[in-house]
């Protein structure tokens, strides 16, 4: 199925979850904010939240630096 990740189509298997989706971009799951359809999500949503078509994820990383 395919939904939009910071304004790319990705395709992914039905029931992935965000927390899945996320583990297959090899990121620290305590440095993002992520939006899904409209709205924050909290950490605990993260694995229980399934992916459907068309959802739209707007992942937010944060990095130090100086």
């Amino acid at each position: 199925m395919e939904i939009i990740v910071n304004g790319e189509n990705k395709n992914i298997d039905s029931g992935t979850s965000v927390e899945g989706y996320l583990k297959t971009l090899d990121i620290n799951l305590e440095t993002v904010v992520l939006e899904c359809d409209g709205g924050i999500l909290k950490r605990d949503e993260y694995p229980v939240r399934i992916l459907k078509e068309g959802s739209v994820l707007e992942v937010i990383r944060f990095i130090g630096g100086g």
